[in-house]
């Protein structure tokens, strides 16, 4: 069936609902909910400790993969048709992992769902943006990230409810079920947009990395180790210490996702991006030392799952902005940075708290690596200029 690129929704809430959708099925169904389902599948014996940040690492080292062969197909105008194919195969890869019982096959996986949520986070949200600018809604695009913060929060409820029910590699089947009709319905909806225009020599290729974005490149680096060691490993810190929260680590985090970019976004327009920004890492930075500072103890995990899940997301927003201020008119390059420098911090938290549990550290104790990090970020931000949102 064609479908006419002069398609105007009735709704700019409707295309910002399609990229919501989007990042539910692939970056909170396809990547997220391995967390709250790490120790469950430890504990059935289908993987080990020591495997599951190696599974971790496979899936960071896939969605980096991703987000470079994104803004590749984005510049060459084949965004759209790219997105589609990689959204409705994120949620089929979901659905093999039902039958991924052999560790290898289910590496593969996890690196393969990686690669196509690093292509659906970068261009569904770009797709989406470039339709409402044209609208004159671009100030609504970060409502298309509310999808992550309510993803978790379903993801948490279908791993509680289904706790006793299921056991091994079935444990994926609510996210695969949840997630193949999503997928359809978001890529039908999507398909229906334009597609993305090529960029041109007429782009501004000036340096990305001068005096003033140069720290805050640097800091947003920092934020990528800081936040993924809790993301990845809160609900597995919470086994090891014989815990049993009620509620979840882990649904805390989501809760506390919620209303974070509503609450960062505007604190960012009130007192600055920079001056939020460092609010922002001296918040997560309290967050990731309450497990160090609490061992063993409740308290130090609701604390970590509270503060660094009412951060994370905020600090994505605010540096985005910030460094669209310093360079104005160099967003697909300026995406490609900050992308390329969060996966790849990403990618190093699993594996230094893998080399530390194979090292006899206890998997808590690797949490000082994202002390340390968030600690660095904020030392940077002090350097990036102070410049007021719009000016």
């Amino acid at each position: 069936m064609s479908v006419s690129t002069h398609y105007q929704p009735s709704s700019h809430w409707w295309p910002i609902l399609a990229a919501a959708v989007a990042l539910i099925v692939a970056h909170v169904f396809g990547r997220f909910i391995y967390t709250p389902l790490l120790p469950l599948l430890v504990s059935d014996g289908l993987i080990s400790l020591s495997q599951a940040a190696s599974l971790a690492t496979w899936n960071y080292t896939g969605y980096l993969t991703g987000a470079m062969a994104a803004l590749f197909f984005y510049q060459r105008g084949q965004g759209k048709a790219v997105l589609l194919a990689m959204l409705l195969s994120n949620a089929l890869i979901t659905l093999l992992q039902l039958w991924a019982e052999p560790y290898p096959l289910l590496a593969l996986l996890r690196l393969l769902n990686g690669i196509s949520n690093g292509v659906v986070f970068v261009l569904a949200p770009a797709l989406v943006l470039e339709w409402l600018a044209e609208q004159g809604k671009a100030h609504l695009s970060g409502l298309m990230y509310l999808g992550v913060s309510i993803g978790l929060l379903i993801s948490s409820l279908l791993v509680d409810l289904t706790d006793q029910w299921l056991q091994g590699a079935s444990r994926w089947l609510p996210a695969a079920a949840a997630a193949l009709p999503l997928a359809l319905w978001s890529t039908w909806y999507l398909a229906r947009l334009p597609g993305h225009v090529p960029l041109t020599r007429s782009d501004d290729h000036s340096p990305l990395w001068d005096k003033a974005s140069t720290p805050l490149f640097l800091a947003y680096t920092g934020a990528g180790l800081g936040y993924i060691l809790p993301m990845t490993f809160l609900p597995a810190v919470s086994a090891d210490w014989g815990i049993n929260m009620v509620p979840s680590a882990w649904l805390i985090a989501a809760a506390a996702s919620l209303p974070s970019i509503w609450l960062w976004n505007h604190l960012g327009s009130a007192i600055g991006d920079k001056q939020a920004l460092l609010w922002n890492y001296a918040v997560q930075a309290a967050g990731v030392s309450a497990i160090l500072l609490l061992p063993q103890q409740s308290a130090g995990l609701w604390l970590c799952a509270l503060l660094v899940g009412g951060t994370f997301l905020g600090t994505v927003l605010l540096t985005q902005r910030l460094a669209r201020t310093l360079h104005p008119h160099q967003g697909p390059r300026l995406s490609a940075a900050l992308i390329a420098l969060y996966s790849v911090a990403q990618l190093a938290g699993p594996l230094l708290a893998k080399a530390g549990v194979e090292h006899g550290a206890s998997l808590s104790s690797t949490f000082i690596w994202g002390l340390g990090a968030l600690v660095w970020g904020f030392m940077l931000m002090l350097k990036v200029p102070a410049v007021r949102n719009g000016h």
